[in-house]
C-alpha cells in the first residue's frame, strides 16, 4: 500500500500475550511528521461492534429485546420509511430488516465538498434512507445498510436518554481505558490523527476532518489498532458483556454476519474469527480476534490518494484477507 502512495499504515498483532506493532508513513502529507503506532484514524464500520454491545447491554438489563419491534421504540421509524412489515432488534443487528441505506441519497444532495461539509442528525439520516422505497422480500437475508446501525443507535439513546457517543463512553471505552477511542462530536480532527485524503477534480483534499459521518452511530468512531484489539479480545473473553449475549452476538452459526460483527475461519482451531471491516472516504481498517480472545490483529491505512469511490471496498477485502491468513500462521 506504502508503494501504492497511502500516506500511512498502521498494524499491531496481539498473540497470546506476545505483541507485534509496525507503522509505515507519515501523519500528514504536507508535515511529512511519521505516524505512531497509538494515532488514531477513522474506523468506519467497526463503530458498528462497539454499537452492538450497547444495544445487547440493554438486553442483557432486561430493557429490550431482540425480538422487540423497532417501531415500538421508534414509532417514527413508520413515518419516516413505510416498512412493509413489522421489523425486529435482532434484524437491525444482522442487517436482515432490507432497510434502505441513507448513503447513496446522502451522496446526491449536493456538490462533493457540500455534502462532506454538512453534519446530519440520526432523524436525517433516516429521513434520507426514507426517499428510497423499502421492498418487502419473502426472505430477507443479509443485505447490509448503515440506516440499520443509525436506528439502533437512536434506540441506545432513546432507552438510556443520552447520546450515543456518551453510552459507549460508559459501556466500553471507559472500563477498558481505551485512550485513543470516542465518538466524533464535530469534524476538527485531533492532533493525534492520521490525516486522510482524496483527490476531487484534480485537487488533493485532507478529509480527516470530515463532518458527514460525525456522531453517527454506523461509522463516526475513531479510535487506535491497539484500542480495537483490546475491545475485540474483551468482547469475546466475556468482559463487556454475559457470555449469552457474547453468544448471541456469534449466532446464527451458519452466517457469515452476526449481530454487529463479522466472522472469518480460523484454521488454527476449527473455529471463527470474529471482528468488522470498514471504510470512510479516505481510510480503511480491519480488525478481528479469534473466538477466545487470545489472538487478534487490527490494521488501519490511509488510501492512496484518488478519486473518491462510492462503494470501493477493495482495499478493506484485501485487509482481510491478510489479517487472516497472518493469524492463521501464527498458531
Amino acid at each position: 500500500m506504502r508503494d501504492a502512495g497511502a500516506p500511512a499504515v498502521l498494524v499491531q498483532a496481539k498473540i497470546r500475550g506476545e505483541e507485534w506493532s509496525r507503522v509505515y508513513g507519515v501523519r500528514s502529507l504536507e508535515s511529512e511528521e511519521p505516524a505512531r503506532i497509538s494515532d488514531r484514524t477513522w474506523v468506519g464500520r467497526v463503530t458498528k461492534g462497539f454499537v452492538a454491545v450497547s444495544v445487547l447491554k440493554l438486553v442483557a438489563e432486561g430493557r429490550l429485546g431482540l425480538e422487540d419491534h423497532v417501531s415500538q421504540i421508534l414509532p417514527e421509524v413508520d413515518s419516516l420509511l413505510r416498512p412493509p412489515e413489522q421489523v425486529t432488534v435482532r434484524q437491525l443487528l444482522q442487517h436482515r430488516s432490507g432497510m434502505p441505506d441513507y448513503v447513496i441519497p446522502m451522496l446526491q444532495q449536493g456538490s462533493l465538498r457540500e455534502v462532506f461539509d454538512t453534519p446530519l442528525s440520526h432523524t436525517e439520516r433516516l429521513a434520507l434512507a426514507g426517499t428510497q422505497k423499502w421492498e418487502r422480500k419473502i426472505a430477507q437475508g443479509f443485505e447490509c445498510s448503515n440506516s440499520n446501525y443509525v436506528a439502533l443507535g437512536m434506540i441506545v439513546e432513546r432507552l438510556r436518554a443520552r447520546p450515543i457517543g456518551d453510552v459507549l463512553r460508559t459501556d466500553i471505552v471507559e472500563p477498558l481505558q481505551l485512550k485513543g477511542t470516542a465518538m466524533t462530536q464535530s469534524g476538527l480532527a485531533p492532533g493525534d490523527m492520521v490525516r486522510g485524503y482524496i483527490t476531487v477534480f484534480g485537487e488533493r483534499r485532507d478529509v480527516s476532518s470530515i463532518e458527514m459521518f460525525v456522531g453517527s452511530p454506523d461509522g463516526g468512531l475513531i479510535s487506535t489498532v491497539g484500542d480495537m484489539n483490546t475491545f475485540y479480545s474483551a468482547l469475546l473473553r466475556g468482559q463487556l458483556l454475559p457470555l449469552a449475549q457474547v453468544a448471541d452476538m456469534q449466532s446464527p452459526l451458519y452466517a457469515l454476519y452476526g449481530l454487529g460483527i463479522g466472522r472469518w475461519n480460523d484454521t488454527c482451531t476449527n473455529n471463527y474469527y470474529y471482528g468488522h471491516g470498514g471504510d470512510v472516504p479516505g481510510y480503511g481498517t480491519f480488525s478481528v480476534s479469534s473466538a477466545d480472545g487470545s489472538r487478534q490483529v487490527s490494521m488501519s491505512l490511509t488510501h492512496p490518494p484518488g478519486p473518491f469511490g462510492v462503494k470501493d471496498n477493495g482495499i478493506v477485502d484485501e485487509m482481510a484477507e491478510t489479517v487472516v491468513a497472518a493469524l492463521n500462521a501464527a498458531c
